[in-house]
């Protein structure tokens, strides 16, 4: 039986609907959502990924805006960009493009984002929040990939899921995210990465597998089980080709999986804008 391919284009519409929606009540009560996002440089894929950002804004009735920082610009210009996005009424919440060129510390400048208006939900507070179970805005990334297991009938809760990387944008919080006592969640969630020498022999264990570290066609058919679910989080660049984590020879075995292009990217997206309305809608409670 060929595997269910789960593209992400139909999930982040579902999303995008409801945001617009959401959008649509706020403007009611004289507030537009309005997301902000920092560029460091001229990375063309980065440069890309933010264009993207912008667009769905605006097919939703979002406002946007972005700061551009040159590439030879000083890490106190990049500070100057945060503090200015923590004090604009205008945006509810922003993220700042990673990776950021070598001479910047992207740490330091997420430190000192507003939690609040934390669009990517990579914030110290709001992984902390997120290990507690408690609310807060999730990480985009694994909560796209949640949304999808979950919009595909992908049992994730009492299975096993093995999560192949442990980067703080996906590996680390998706994990804790699948782990939480919540619906649609509830696993037992093993993490390995590269520098385990028999991290295969946890994947062909595994019910749903998650490449998450960013090494092109990691995981390949005999790395899983049959019938597993399997998702490309990670993923590199040949040239101009992007390559994901999960090699598309695993179709042949797995029971779903996410396709090379228009997978889990489209979905991280969603959640990006979920996460600005939601902040928007906060302010107007408050």
């Amino acid at each position: 039986m060929a595997a269910v391919v789960m593209a992400g284009a139909p999930v982040a519409d579902a999303v995008l609907a409801e945001v617009a929606e959401d959008v649509e009540k706020l403007k009611a009560d004289g507030v537009i959502p309005g997301l902000g996002t920092i560029l460091v440089g001229d990375d063309p894929a980065s440069a890309s990924y933010v264009r993207k950002k912008h667009e769905a804004c605006a097919s939703v009735g979002m406002a946007s805006f972005n700061i551009d920082i040159p590439a030879d610009a000083t890490q106190a210009e990049l500070m100057a960009a945060v503090a200015r996005c923590n004090a604009d009424p205008a945006i509810h919440a922003y993220l700042i493009q990673n990776p950021v060129p070598k001479g910047f510390d992207f740490n330091e400048a997420m430190f000192a984002l507003d939690p609040a208006k934390d669009a990517d939900g990579l914030h110290p507070e709001n992984l902390g929040r997120l290990a507690m179970g408690a609310d807060g805005p999730r990480p985009c990334t694994p909560a796209g990939i949640q949304a999808m297991l979950t919009h595909y009938d992908v049992p994730v809760e009492g299975r096993h899921v093995v999560v192949v990387g442990r980067g703080v944008t996906l590996g680390r919080p998706l994990s804790m995210l699948l782990s939480l006592k919540q619906p649609h969640a509830n696993a037992a969630v093993t993490v390995v990465h590269t520098g385990v020498p028999n991290w295969a022999d946890f994947t062909r264990q595994a019910d749903i597998v998650i490449g998450a570290a960013g090494v092109g066609n990691m995981i390949q058919p005999e790395h899983i089980r049959p019938g597993a679910a399997v998702v490309g989080g990670g993923i590199t660049w040949e040239g101009k080709r992007l390559i994901s984590d999960v090699d598309e020879s695993c179709a042949e075995v797995a029971g779903w999986i996410t396709p090379r292009l228009g997978g889990v990217g489209p979905t991280t997206v969603a959640m990006l804008l979920r996460n600005c309305v939601a902040a928007a809608r906060r302010g107007v409670v408050t």
